[in-house]
């Protein structure tokens, strides 16, 4: 959609255009189709070159995609050169984003490879081709067979390990300089302005190149001021020496974002919330077998590589970056937007990123690099710290769920999931106030995903609020998927406690979807459900199962063991097992890979994951302040592929529809204590029985 014509429609009001300086750059999302992938692969001189569609962040879809490649060519894997590719080399292609590298962009390389084979074969070795759509019936890569469907090993894998340069903070120039941009101790959501600092002493400090002062270094509300420097440890130097002082409007403290996301104030002042995802007639005054508040915090994507980017003039009139992003594309358009460049003129490498999980998609650490480069005249390199990056960047946004079920002879009878969050799709770390407030008459399907109960019920209700909040929100990890999810597993393993039913069968009992049901009952067979273990003596031992769709494509289910002390009541995780079904498995190990870093995230989101906020910021330092999951956190994991046959689909976040659940659920079963506000790393243990 335009511009202007979202606007409008956006707004169903008089519409007052503003200058296009005043819009954020909209990202550009085409689908891929065999024209595109045309430019993905190349023959010259015998040989292939595999541009990547997609950016490699440690999901091996470059693995992945050479299988399709190799497959669908007909040759070896020493012939297929895999690339990640500049803006020049290829055309504009999506954002990585939301698990469909597989789902969006096999089938299109596939049929490109399959016109490329038949034209090499024909003695067709020069020129462009037309594209050439077949059917899936037609294409040896959408099944099992040489590279397809086998366990490969990792494109890139042995350079990660002898610490080869693949990511964007490797890169060198010559004649580089070391960038960083100071901004307010404060929420770039407030309105901070750059008062006093030491010039002078800043100055005085080896190492000292330059202070750049420029109106496009101001992030959302926060002024920013430069400073450049000939080695990286001397920009600590030069900060601690500057000792700038702000002047920061508003203060807000945790209690207030809090308050401002809480559900049971909101359907206290509105017995209806502004989106609805179902709206069935229900009966408000009955009792309910179900009540159940769940609370999920503010939490940070944590990648182990900090954001980083390094830019180069490139004449008097062009850039030239090399990026760690989700989509350098709009990478390249911010920049010449921002910069008053012509888009052709500005050329983004992307790079191998370290980590990311929806976190990089915006344009942050490359703006900031190519306005301190061209003030400089010289190649700067800006890596955020990571205090930088837990304070300006997005997070997922805290949650707030009221759910409330009523059942009818052991059956769902009435559903009502009310929750209240903040923005994802339309983040406030690209969308400003008055652009997010068109977008909330349409509402936000990051925050609404996975909200849909997969269960039966004679009657449902689910509606959601969104609200703006002081700190940055935005796409984490499955979006709305992870949460609503584990408000809607914690809440369908109470009714089957109210109902006196075993969870498996209770969840079969209501569930009209044959995969998803199919992954339920294979993960309970893994798990041997049903047989009861003997905790050792002083712990309590539990069991629990979630399970649940991700974006109508893909399924998975779990079941977790968990032991909670019987004196301090800590939690720890000693197995998992997770079934998963995306169709066809490209790469069976890195499915099962991506399946184990869902797992993981589970027991992060459970039992320790919350991004601390405080005095008008997200107050996190280090992971000391924020953790992670450590290797002695992690149990025994077993995942087990499950394959009907059907297409393949996405496999990046889909078993963290589960994860998180399954656990909590597990120390319901150990203690009879529910889980309602995470993390939660020790619970009530009851008086054993004498």
């Amino acid at each position: 959609m335009k511009r202007r014509a979202f606007l409008a429609a956006g707004s169903g009001l008089t519409v007052t255009f503003l200058s296009a300086c005043q819009l954020p750059v909209i990202p550009k999302r085409p689908l891929p189709d065999p024209a595109d992938a045309l430019s993905w692969i190349r023959f010259a001189e015998g040989r292939y070159t595999l541009f990547l569609p997609r950016v490699e962040m440690g999901q091996n879809i470059l693995t992945s995609l050479k299988q399709i490649a190799c497959e669908e060519l007909g040759v070896g894997w020493s012939l297929v050169d895999a690339r990640l590719p500049s803006t020049a080399d290829i055309r504009r292609v999506r954002a990585t984003v939301g698990s469909e590298s597989i789902k969006a962009f096999a089938l299109p390389l596939a049929q490109a490879c399959a016109t490329l084979r038949d034209a090499v074969a024909a003695g067709q070795t020069t020129g462009v081709l037309a594209a050439e759509a077949r059917p899936v019936a037609e294409l040896k890569s959408m099944r099992a067979g040489r590279f397809v469907g086998k366990a490969l090993p990792i494109e890139q894998g042995r350079a990660i390990v002898r610490g080869e340069a693949l990511y964007a903070a490797d890169v060198r120039r010559p004649g580089m300089l070391f960038g960083r941009v100071l901004r307010a101790p404060a929420s770039p959501e407030l309105r901070s302005n750059l008062v006093a600092f030491d010039e002078g002493a800043a100055r005085a400090v080896a190492g000292f190149v330059s202070l750049v002062r420029d109106p496009a270094l101001t992030m959302l509300q926060a002024e920013g001021l430069g400073i450049v420097a000939r080695t990286p440890g001397a920009l600590d130097r030069i900060e601690a020496a500057l000792a700038p002082r702000w002047q920061i409007d508003g203060a807000f403290e945790r209690r207030d974002i809090d308050a401002t996301v809480d559900i049971d104030r909101r359907l206290q002042a509105s017995p209806s919330l502004r989106h609805r995802l179902h709206d069935d007639g229900i009966d408000r005054d009955a009792a309910w077998d179900v009540d159940l508040r769940i609370d999920v915090p503010l939490a940070a994507h944590a990648p182990i590589q900090p954001r980083a980017a390094v830019a180069e003039m490139a004449g008097a009139d062009g850039m030239q970056l090399w990026v760690g992003s989700q989509d350098v594309f709009y990478q390249r358009d911010v920049i010449a937007k921002r910069l008053g460049l012509d888009a052709d003129k500005v050329l983004v490498h992307g790079r191998r990123v370290g980590g990311s999980f929806g976190g990089k998609t915006i344009c942050t650490v490359e703006l900031e690099a190519s306005l301190l480069a061209r003030a400089a005249r010289a190649p700067v390199k800006v890596q955020w710290t990571r205090a930088q990056e837990f304070r300006l960047g997005y997070h997922r946004p805290p949650s707030s769920h009221r759910l409330r079920v009523r059942l009818k002879d052991g059956r769902i009878d009435q559903w009502w999931h009310a929750f209240a969050s903040s923005h994802i799709l339309f983040t406030n770390a690209g969308v400003p106030a008055w652009m997010q407030r068109i977008t909330d008459f349409v509402g936000d399907d990051g925050v609404a995903r996975g909200a849909s109960p997969p269960y039966r019920a004679n009657a449902r209700r689910v509606e959601f609020d969104l609200t703006r909040l002081p700190v940055l929100t935005g796409p984490w990890r499955g979006l709305g998927a992870g949460p609503n999810l584990f408000a809607i597993e914690c809440a369908i393993d109470e009714c089957a406690r109210s109902a006196k039913a075993d969870p498996v069968r209770f969840r079969l009992d209501h569930i009209d979807d044959s995969r998803l049901a199919r992954v339920l009952q294979r993960v309970a067979e893994a798990a041997g459900w049903g047989v009861a273990a003997t905790p050792p003596a002083g712990r309590r031992r539990g069991r629990g199962v979630a399970c649940g769709i991700y974006k109508a494509m893909s399924y998975a289910a779990v079941v977790a063991d968990v032991e909670v002390d019987g004196t301090s009541g800590a939690i720890r995780v000693t197995q998992l097992w997770c079934a998963h079904d995306c169709g066809l498995a490209v790469n069976p190990d890195q499915v099962r890979a991506q399946c184990e870093g869902n797992l993981v995230w589970g027991i992060g989101m459970v039992l320790s994951e919350a991004l601390p906020v405080a005095r008008s910021q997200v107050s996190a330092q280090s992971f000391a302040d924020s953790p992670i999951p450590r290797l002695h956190d992690v149990p025994p994991m077993q995942v087990i592929l499950v394959d009907g046959g059907e297409p393949p689909t996405g496999a990046g976040e889909t078993a963290i529809v589960a994860a998180g659940a399954a656990i909590a659920n597990a120390v319901r079963d150990a203690t009879q204590f529910r889980i309602t506000r995470l993390p939660t790393a020790t619970v009530p243990v009851p008086p054993s029985p004498s």
